[in-house]
């Protein structure tokens, strides 16, 4: 498994260097640093929120709520800063990670007590998530001239040459990967995702675990929730719509494997930066919002095709294992 995800990675990476490549062809000023780093920031994001999407689809489950917790969550922290521009940022953070957490904690509780599919739950406050934000706001929007300076420059200031979006990008993805492989909660969202009943033997609370890993999923999208509006400066009922499909998408692409058990920090990543370099790439080069989608939709087919393929590699090495003994 292991070789695998390591091989992935490097022919992931391999197929970025070659699309830079390809459309360098067409825009020469694409693959220049000063270029790349902006569509790293660009694909910041999405990449924080694939690692959020990560962790739950390797227990074998899914969050379809990402997104309109996100728009919840940006819409709560816009009008705070509309009607209170003296909280300080980090204290509006602070507050996006905790409602993000009660939302996320709603998912994992209704899964892990009420035992009722990931898929199903999810599904359900997608839309409960995206109506209440609806309530919140009374359909009103929140648009840049309501919004502070510091809230809206926050992220936009550059440090050591990297917009901070940037660096809160790469300090979430060096947060994860310490978490996935250091940690005990790593190791336990990786072994459910193998075999939950093997886990349960192994001394797992499978269900708890599950609910962790919808907190995690839904401090994340809290956090994406300040970043979007902020970046994006408007508030609304229509942010992000459909956005979950982007972030699932970054995962599949990515080597995360929808049956759980198999997929990385490293992998989530490439995953979304492939999308944000077709994203940011095509139309400059005059490519058709069509064949983007036509585009971005092949390369999910055959993300799937190659999980799939290593997968049942993986099954015939076991099985000859066990002929042999």
């Amino acid at each position: 498994m292991k070789n695998f995800l390591k091989y992935r990675e490097i022919w992931l990476l391999a197929g970025i260097a070659v699309l830079i490549g390809l459309i360098s062809t067409r825009f020469p000023g694409f693959a220049d640093p000063a270029n790349l780093r902006q569509v790293f920031n660009d694909t910041s994001i999405l990449m924080i929120l694939a690692l959020g999407q990560m962790v739950v689809i390797l227990t074998r489950s899914i969050d379809l709520s990402m997104a309109s917790n996100l728009c919840f969550t940006g819409m709560v922290v816009a009008m705070l800063n509309a009607a209170h521009p003296a909280i300080p940022i980090p204290a509006l953070i602070v507050i996006a990670l905790a409602v993000g957490l009660v939302l996320g904690a709603i998912n994992g509780f209704l899964v892990w007590r009420l035992n009722i599919p990931s898929i199903v739950v999810t599904l359900g406050t997608l839309t409960i998530y995206r109506g209440a934000t609806f309530v919140v706001s009374g359909g009103a929007w929140v648009n840049a001239d309501q919004m502070s300076p510091d809230f809206i420059n926050f992220q936009r200031a550059a440090f050591l040459g990297l917009p901070v979006l940037s660096w809160i990008a790469l300090l979430v993805i060096a947060l994860f990967f310490l978490a996935m492989t250091r940690t005990a909660i790593g190791r336990s969202i990786y072994a459910i995702g193998v075999n939950p009943t093997a886990s349960v033997y192994a001394g797992i609370d499978v269900g708890r675990t599950k609910f962790i890993v919808f907190c995690i999923s839904g401090m994340i999208g809290g956090l994406a929730g300040y970043l979007w509006i902020s970046r994006y400066v408007i508030a609304s009922v229509e942010v992000a719509n459909g956005y979950e499909l982007s972030i699932i998408a970054a995962c599949v692409i990515g080597g995360i494997s929808i049956a759980g058990g198999i997929g990385s920090v490293g992998g989530a990543v490439l995953g979304a930066l492939f999308l944000g370099i077709i994203s940011n790439a095509l139309p400059v080069i005059n490519i058709s919002p069509f064949w983007q989608m036509a585009i971005s939709g092949s390369a999910i087919i055959l993300a799937v095709v190659l999980n799939a393929r290593g997968e049942r590699r993986q099954g015939r090495i076991i099985l000859r294992k066990a002929e042999a003994a």
